[in-house]
Parts: C-alpha cells; structure tokens; sequence
C-alpha cells in the first residue's frame, strides 16, 4: 500500500512537472527554431523535460555500448518496445547525436496538443502503420532524411509487448535503412517495463538499461533481403532480454 502511494504521488509531481516544463520551455524553442532553422535548442529543451521527468519519477537510465553509436554516420536504431519509457529513454541515450536524429512515430501521437508541432519542428515522421498508402510515403520521406544525413529511432515491434518478448517486427523501418544504405543499430532495454507498466499509469523508481549492439550493414543489399537484416537485428536484440 504504502509504495503504491509513494508512487502515485512520484507520478503526480512527475506529470505536473514535465507539463510546466513544456509549457514554458517548448513555445520559446519552437519559435527559436523556426527563426534560425536551427532544431537544437528544441533538442536540447526535449532532454532536459526527459532528464526532469526522469528526476522526479526517480527512474535512471544507465548507457552500455557506446561505441556502436554511429556518431559520423546515419543509422536507424531499432529498440524493443514494452513500456512508453523506452522512447524518451532511447532519446536521452542518443544525445549525443543532437539534433541529427528523429523518430519513426505512429501518427496517433500527433494528436498530443504541443507536442506535435514539436516533431513536425524536429523534423520526426508520422507513420500510419493501418494505412498502407500512408504509411510508403512516410518511410520514403525518413528514407529521403537518411540520406541527408539524419539518424531515426524505430520501435519496429509497432506497440508494447504485455509480456516483454519481442513481438514480430515491422518492415517499413528497415526498407528505410536499405533505400538510404545506412546499418541498423539493435538497441535492447531492459527494466523500462517495471518503470511503467502496460495498462498502469503509476511510474516506478527503477535502473533503465539501454544497451547498443553492434550495427548490422545494409550496404549493397536489396530489399529482397530485408528479412535477413530483420532476423539479425532481432536476435541480437533477443539474446540481451532477460527470460520471459
């Protein structure tokens, strides 16, 4: 009972502080922005809410295979997807790749108020995955990014897994890879679904682990052997998964 409440009020003082954060913050660096053309201070603003929300939920996130972030080149970074904490999470771990880097998002998000004039800013893609005729210009447009040197962030399982295995993935994030001849980096997180679990609003005080692999290349691949890419990045992402 006792850290139940503990964490309900953690959530509350997490959402209320996060909300003024943006609130404050995100109107002045949207219109930095679009006066300078310039998306780093926004980047720079979406780290810090991360960072502040991570602070007041208590939840740490702790970086391991540094060396695989393509830091001179673009990639897709393909991560498993069991809890709305490995998206910020993922984010915060690629700083270092500020602003050169966006995300592959499913389009209902953009219904969030704010928010979405934010990834419209940072140049993020919508992707209607029920869609098929919106979802081909979506990856060609991130495809298109790619090549001009912009890295994405994926979550090619398309929603949370209520169990942590890896759900099947979907292709369009690594048809984007081939087009643009960029390597698919697998990225594995653990302990983000004991921070916040499926159906639960309540967040946790744990230790989230984001961890990269080694980049597996598209260079001189076609699309017929996107499966190929898919099962490599898969399994590298599955043998760093604590059982099930």
């Amino acid at each position: 009972m006792i850290p139940t409440l503990i964490a309900t009020v953690r959530t509350l003082a997490t959402l209320a502080g996060v909300s003024l954060y943006v609130l404050l913050v995100a109107p002045p660096a949207l219109l930095w922005t679009v006066i300078t053309c310039n998306p780093r201070l926004l980047y720079l603003a979406g780290g810090g809410g991360v960072r502040l929300g991570f602070r007041l939920s208590g939840i740490s996130v702790r970086v391991l295979g540094t060396e695989h972030i393509q830091t001179g080149v673009p990639a897709v970074y393909a991560a498993n997807h069991a809890s709305n904490i490995e998206p910020p999470a993922l984010f915060l771990a690629l700083r270092s790749l500020y602003p050169r880097v966006a995300v592959l998002y499913k389009a209902e998000l953009r219904r969030l108020p704010v928010m979405v004039w934010v990834f419209d800013a940072a140049g993020f893609v919508p992707l209607e995955r029920a869609n098929p005729g919106q979802s081909l210009p979506a990856v060609n447009r991130a495809a298109d990014a790619l090549k001009a040197g912009k890295s994405f962030m994926i979550f090619p399982e398309g929603t949370r897994s209520k169990t942590g295995a890896l759900l099947p993935f979907k292709k369009g994030g690594f048809v984007m890879a081939i087009a643009a001849q960029v390597p698919v980096v697998p990225v594995t997180i653990t302990g983000a679904r004991d921070a916040m679990r499926k159906g639960s609003p309540l967040l946790w005080p744990v230790t989230v682990t984001v961890e990269f692999s080694a980049p597996v290349p598209t260079a001189g691949m076609a699309f017929t052997q996107r499966d190929e890419i898919i099962r490599d990045v898969r399994r590298a992402i599955e043998a760093r998964l604590p059982p099930v």
